[in-house]
């Protein structure tokens, strides 16, 4: 990391501030009537960003993590695990949400063997965390997701609640935390695509309070990605997803991993032991104790043999190819 120093600003702030443009209307509807029909309307404001997600560096897709709140990992899994996660996901026992019978899930499925228990170790996702964490990694829950045709959208959100809350307990009050979206069906613009309101977890403001909610806003961006995509979420940025206006369902599964260091406000329940030990090693490394912290409570001022070197935190972290 220690090269030749480089002038942060030099760095193409196109990248990283991506221009954004209105989708295509998918339908000639919007210039043949003067009454738009509310969905093709909705569909026309969305906006996208520009971004090539396969040519990102290292340092590049911790920058965007980083300071856009989130990052598309494109193909990570291939068609064999999605097969796979899909066979076992097709025999889950779902429940509703509340506001919408179309919208699904089933929680704490990490004892699920398999491809599905396999996934908690995912070299390529486990490889990158741990080059943005700069140490081990920790899995703090793991759940499954399915939006059908009719689900009406979800609010813009963000999942970080520092005190706490009902749906997440104390396990969402780290200080850092990364929630792992694997989508196992092509998000189009029509079937549940993500959304998201970039910088949003930056802000000191009242409006960026986690635990508020919001119906929409003109800043939010629609992200579509392919089957076997991952996207990545700051824990405390805005987001959600679009209406389901499609005539199939989308099924996602998303784990939540924080570094060793960023333990929860209060202890969370521990992983039962014998259900750890009938997993494999590399999925157990990821198990540890969720409760855990680092930190130095009654530290002073200037502690003995303090480091003078620090990359984690070097501006030039952008810079890793």
């Amino acid at each position: 990391m220690r090269q030749q120093r480089k002038d942060i600003g030099s760095i193409k702030n196109a990248l990283f501030y991506p221009s954004s443009e209105p989708i295509k209307p998918l339908s000639n509807k919007l210039m043949a009537h003067e009454t738009v029909d509310p969905v093709l309307a909705d569909l026309q404001r969305r906006r996208t960003p520009t971004v090539n997600w396969a040519s990102l560096s290292l340092g590049e897709r911790i920058r965007y993590i980083e300071v856009e709140g989130f990052l598309l990992m494109p193909r990570m899994l291939d068609e064999d695990q999605i097969a796979q996660l899909k066979r076992q996901t097709s025999t889950f026992s779902t429940t509703a949400v509340s506001y919408s019978e179309k919208q699904r899930g089933k929680r704490a499925i990490q004892w699920t063997g398999g491809a599905v228990t396999e996934l908690i170790a995912h070299p390529p996702m486990i490889d990158f965390l741990k080059r943005l964490f700069g140490d081990s990694v920790i899995m703090m829950d793991y759940a499954y997701a399915r939006s059908e045709p009719g689900h009406p959208g979800i609010s813009l959100h963000a999942d970080g609640q520092p005190w706490g809350s009902k749906i997440f307990g104390a396990a969402h009050s780290c200080p850092r935390l990364i929630r792992c979206l694997y989508y196992l069906d092509d998000l189009t613009p029509e079937i549940s695509p993500f959304r998201v309101v970039p910088r949003s977890h930056l802000s000191f403001h009242n409006d960026g309070n986690p635990y508020l909610r919001y119906e929409r806003h003109p800043g939010e961006l629609m992200i579509t990605a392919q089957a076997g995509d991952a996207v990545l979420i700051n824990q405390n940025v805005f987001h959600g997803n679009y209406p389901n206006i499609g005539n199939s369902f989308r099924e996602m599964l998303a784990i939540a991993y924080r570094p060793s260091w960023a333990g929860p406000a209060d202890p969370v329940e521990a992983w039962p032991e014998e259900m750890v030990a009938r997993c494999s090693a590399d999925v157990q490394d990821v198990l540890k104790d969720r409760s855990q912290r680092i930190w130095a409570h009654d530290a002073p001022d200037k502690p003995d043999n303090m480091p003078i070197d620090a990359p984690g935190i070097d501006p030039e972290r952008w810079e890793l190819k």
